[in-house]
C-alpha cells in the first residue's frame, strides 16, 4: 500500500505543480509587449478606486471583492484602531486615469514576548501586461511602510517568493510548513476530480473513477486513514456561529499569550469574528469548541468550500487554538473536524501549517502529505533584531489564520462595470498579472 500512497500524493502534487507554472507564467514570466505605452504613476489606493479596480481583477479573471468586503477590510478591520496611524489601503499604477496595476494593504495585530506588533499583509497583487516591469514599485511601496513591526505574505507562489526575498524576507521557519496533511473522506468523488484533471475521456472517467475509489478505499481502511482513538470522556464539543464567539474565547486568549514566548496572529474575539465573517462569502465556515467541565479550552475553525472548476469540495482546519497543546484536546478538535467536513459534504479535509505538537497528532492518523514546491510563507520584521529571533522556528504558531490565507475569500460581487465596457477598454492580448496571495492553500487540485 506503500506505492499506492505515493501514487495518490504524486498526482496531487503533479496537478499543483502544473497549474503553478501556469499561474507564473500569468503572473509576468513572459515578456511584455514592445511599443509606445502611457506613462504610468505610482500612487496610494483610495477607497474611491473600488470600480476601477475590479475592472482590472476582471481583466485578468481574478476575484474582484464586493464593495461590503472593501467595507469590511478597511473601515471596519479591529486592528485599525490599534495602530494609531493612517495606513494607506494600497497602492495603484495609474495611466490616463485608468488603474493599470494595484497591491491591497491589510493591517493586522500580532503578540510576541508581551507586546503588540504592528503588522500588515499585502494582497491582490495584479498589473496590466505593459506596465508588468513596473509591478516591482508596488511592492517596493509595501515594504517601505512606516510604523510596521511585521511584514507578511502568506500565500506567495513560487515567483512571488522570490520577489520577497529580493527584499530581505524569510521563508518562515516552522517546520514542514511547506507540507500540507490531507485527508481523503469521499474515495469517489475524490478519485473522479483527478480523472477529470487527467483529462480522460467521460467513459474511461467513469471507470478510473470506479478504479481509483476502490484503491484509495482499500488503502485509507488498511492504513487506517481517518481519527481512529476516542477522545477523553471529560471534553464534550459543541458547534457554533462566529457571532456566538464570546468572552470565554478572551479568556482562552489571554491564558494561551502567557504559555511562552510564541508569535500569534491576534485572535480577540472581536479579530475572529472579523476575520472569518465574509460578506457574500461563497464558502462557509463554523467554530468547533472544546470545553472541560464547561471552560472552553480549545476551538478549532473549519472552513468549507467547493472549487467551481472541478466540483472538488474541501474543507480546511483554518485555525486551532488548544490550551497548552494539549494532545487530547488537538485528539478531540481534529475528530470533530473530521466528523464535520464529512457530515458537511466534503471529499477532503487538509490541514496546513500548524507547530510540531499539533502535527504530531494528526499525523498519527496516517494523513496524505503533499509539498509545496517552495515555501508559500514569507515574513520580514522591520527590526533586524526581532527579524533574528523569528528566525527561530520554535516562536511561530503560524497556520492559515496568518496573513489572508483564509482572511480573503471568493464573494459574490457587486456588479460595477457591464461586459461592453470591459471590451471597449484597450485590454492587452495577452493575460499577465501578478498576484502575491491569489494561491489558496485549501486547493488540493
Amino acid at each position: 500500500m506503500g506505492s499506492i500512497e505515493k501514487r495518490i500524493s504524486s498526482i496531487a502534487l503533479g496537478l499543483i505543480r502544473s497549474r503553478r507554472k501556469a499561474a507564473e507564467e500569468e503572473y509576468g514570466l513572459q515578456s511584455a509587449p514592445s511599443g509606445a505605452i502611457a506613462p504610468a504613476t505610482l500612487r496610494p489606493a483610495r477607497f474611491t478606486d473600488f470600480a476601477g479596480v475590479a475592472q482590472l481583477k476582471q481583466r485578468w479573471h481574478l476575484h474582484a471583492d464586493s464593495l461590503e468586503n472593501w467595507e469590511r477590510l478597511w473601515h471596519e478591520n479591529p486592528a485599525l484602531a490599534s495602530h494609531g496611524t493612517e495606513r494607506p489601503i494600497g497602492w495603484v499604477l495609474e495611466a490616463k486615469g485608468a488603474i493599470v496595476g494595484y497591491l491591497g494593504n491589510i493591517s493586522l495585530l500580532y503578540r510576541y514576548g508581551g507586546r503588540t506588533l504592528t503588522a500588515v499583509t499585502a494582497h491582490g497583487l495584479v498589473v496590466d501586461t505593459p506596465y508588468r516591469a513596473m509591478g516591482v514599485t508596488l511592492v517596493a511601496a509595501y515594504f517601505r511602510q512606516k510604523a510596521v513591526d511585521l511584514f507578511v505574505s502568506t500565500s506567495a507562489i513560487e515567483a512571488v517568493g522570490k520577489i520577497a526575498l529580493a527584499f530581505k524576507a524569510s521563508p518562515v521557519p516552522q517546520p514542514d510548513y511547506d507540507t500540507a496533511l490531507f485527508w481523503v473522506l469521499r474515495p469517489y468523488s475524490f478519485a473522479r476530480v483527478l480523472m477529470r484533471k487527467l483529462q480522460t475521456s467521460p467513459a474511461l472517467t467513469q471507470i478510473g473513477a470506479a478504479i481509483g475509489a476502490i484503491v484509495i478505499g482499500a488503502d485509507k481502511f488498511v492504513r487506517r486513514r481517518w481519527p481512529n482513538k476516542a477522545r477523553s470522556g471529560d471534553l464534550s464539543i459543541s458547534t457554533i456561529n462566529f457571532d456566538q464567539i464570546d468572552e470565554a474565547f478572551e479568556t482562552l486568549w489571554i491564558e494561551k499569550q502567557l504559555e511562552g514566548n510564541r508569535l500569534l496572529a491576534d485572535r480577540t474575539p472581536a479579530a475572529l469574528r472579523w476575520h472569518f465573517e465574509i460578506p457574500g462569502d461563497r464558502g462557509s465556515a463554523r467554530v468547533l469548541c472544546c470545553r472541560r467541565n464547561q471552560e472552553l479550552v480549545g476551538y478549532t475553525i473549519v472552513r468549507n468550500d467547493t472549487k467551481p472548476e472541478n466540483g472538488l469540495r474541501s474543507s480546511i482546519v483554518a485555525d486551532m487554538i488548544a490550551k497548552n497543546d494539549d494532545p487530547e484536546i488537538v485528539k478531540a478538535l481534529l475528530t470533530a473536524s473530521y466528523k464535520y467536513a464529512k457530515d458537511s459534504g466534503s471529499d477532503i479535509l487538509e490541514m496546513l501549517g500548524f507547530p510540531s505538537a499539533i502535527r504530531n497528532v494528526a499525523s498519527k492518523w496516517n494523513p496524505y502529505r503533499r509539498k509545496y514546491p517552495a515555501c508559500p510563507f514569507y515574513y520580514k520584521a522591520a527590526d533586524p533584531q526581532l527579524h533574528q529571533e523569528l528566525a527561530n522556528g520554535a516562536v511561530w504558531y503560524a497556520s492559515p489564520f496568518d496573513g489572508d490565507a483564509t482572511l480573503i475569500r471568493p464573494s459574490y460581487s457587486v456588479p460595477v462595470v457591464s461586459t461592453n465596457t470591459i471590451i471597449e477598454a484597450e485590454v492587452p492580448p495577452k493575460r499577465v498579472a501578478f498576484d502575491i496571495l491569489k494561491h489558496e492553500h485549501s486547493e488540493v487540485l
